[in-house]
């Protein structure tokens, strides 16, 4: 028969620190199983072969007996152990339930911002429970666990730390939706590729200084987004549709973005693109990185030259994220579940409608309402974001044993 649940609020914490060897671990969950406490919490690392090992325990038993077992794993695993006692389990549980996951990208990522981080969890009431390295390359980065705080309460604090240091930080809620994420949805322009289409075939009319500063004032939020494509569009008109072949072979995909894309398939993800561009350069990185969905305009093109005009319906701000919400119906992928990844004001709605809305090197009133932003030039920063590791993404490319 299960014994019931021990609901005296008594609590004792366990710190076991010493060298590791194999048995440690056995030796102390051994010895407890002869005294009546119930495990509530258990976390465990090993640096350099030194062991630390928390576990949390809630007693219905006197301090004295859990001293006694502490001191037989002690002189027994050769390790030693601290212990402290009376704060309420409940208080506890409620505390753990309080979690978030709290990624800090760097490149370099100096001591002095993590300190920052720190201090700034510890202002809002958060305590650090574990400090993992996901990445040295081609970011440093850090995955913090962090409970007691609230995630508005973090990201606000931490905001203001990033501004501050100059490192990149994302906050999100620990739980089963982080790592069911099963669909993501890039943007094109300055994300997926690094530059502008609009402004490259704009060179080629010769029109260039005309439609690069409509764009940046687009780009941040300064025009509606639908006139200022169709008055760019329209200044496009008479220059011959190879042009578009010429700005094609001369795009560079952002650094990382081969990665992302091959790393997030090989998990089962549905990866795609929404853009503000044009289908006649889309649908060739579609067929150039296997991507499973995309959604453009569509530049008009009548006896081998652009008319100035769009064919068919503007994809503007509020077209993106109608697009990621028939695209996550199609794949029957819930929104909670979907990863939205932008740099302009018309990426703010899918941001927004997305599980997880990230600003990659993006302007400040998206950076503003994203939920998080990466500043670094690497698009598989990504992944360090989504929790998974640098050496998760090569375990990936291995060859099968």
């Amino acid at each position: 028969m299960n014994a019931a649940p021990i609901r005296s609020g008594r609590s004792a914490l366990l710190t076991v620190t010493g060298p590791d060897h194999p048995g440690v671990t056995a030796e102390l969950f051994a010895q407890l199983a002869s005294v009546d406490v119930e495990i509530l919490d258990v976390e465990q690392v090993v640096i350099r072969g030194q062991l630390v090992l928390g576990v949390l325990l809630a007693i219905r038993v006197d301090e004295a007996e859990i001293k006694a077992v502490s001191d037989r794993v002690a002189a027994q695993a050769g390790v030693s152990i601290e212990l402290s006692f009376d704060e309420a389990a409940a208080d506890l549980a409620e505390h753990r339930r309080r979690r978030n996951h709290v990624i800090v990208l760097g490149a370099p990522l100096p001591a002095t911002a993590v300190a920052a981080v720190a201090s700034a969890i510890t202002h809002v009431g958060g305590n650090i429970d574990t400090i993992s390295r996901l990445s040295t390359y081609p970011v440093t980065s850090l995955e913090l666990m962090v409970s007691g705080a609230k995630s508005t309460r973090l990201r606000a604090a931490l905001s203001t730390v990033a501004s501050q240091t100059g490192v990149d930080i994302a906050v999100e809620e620990a739980g089963l939706l982080r790592r069911s994420k099963r669909l993501i949805v890039l943007d094109v322009d300055s994300t997926l590729i690094q530059s502008e289409v609009i402004d490259c075939l704009a060179a080629k009319a010769g029109r260039e200084a005309e439609v690069a500063a409509v764009t940046v004032a687009a780009m941040a939020g300064d025009l509606d987004f639908g006139q200022s494509l169709r008055d760019r569009v329209s200044l496009l008109e008479g220059l011959p549709a190879a042009a578009l072949d010429e700005v094609y072979d001369q795009l560079l995909l952002t650094p990382g973005a081969r990665t992302v894309v091959r790393t997030l398939k090989a998990m089962g993800f549905r990866c795609g693109i929404v853009s503000g561009g044009f289908t006649q350069i889309t649908d060739r990185l579609v067929t150039l990185l296997d991507l499973d969905f995309s959604a453009a305009n569509t530049l008009e093109i009548v006896n081998g030259k652009l008319t100035g005009r769009l064919r068919g319906e503007l994809l503007d701000r509020r077209g993106k994220a109608e697009a990621l919400r028939r695209f996550a119906a199609e794949f029957d992928v819930p929104l909670s579940q979907t990863v939205a990844v932008g740099d302009g004001a018309n990426d703010i709605d899918m941001l927004a409608a997305a599980g997880l809305g990230v600003a990659f090197n993006a302007k400040p009133v998206v950076r503003e309402q994203a939920h998080a932003a990466l500043n670094q030039p690497y698009l598989d920063a990504i992944l360090f974001v989504l929790g998974i590791s640098r050496a998760e993404v090569e375990s990936l490319d291995e060859p099968p044993t």
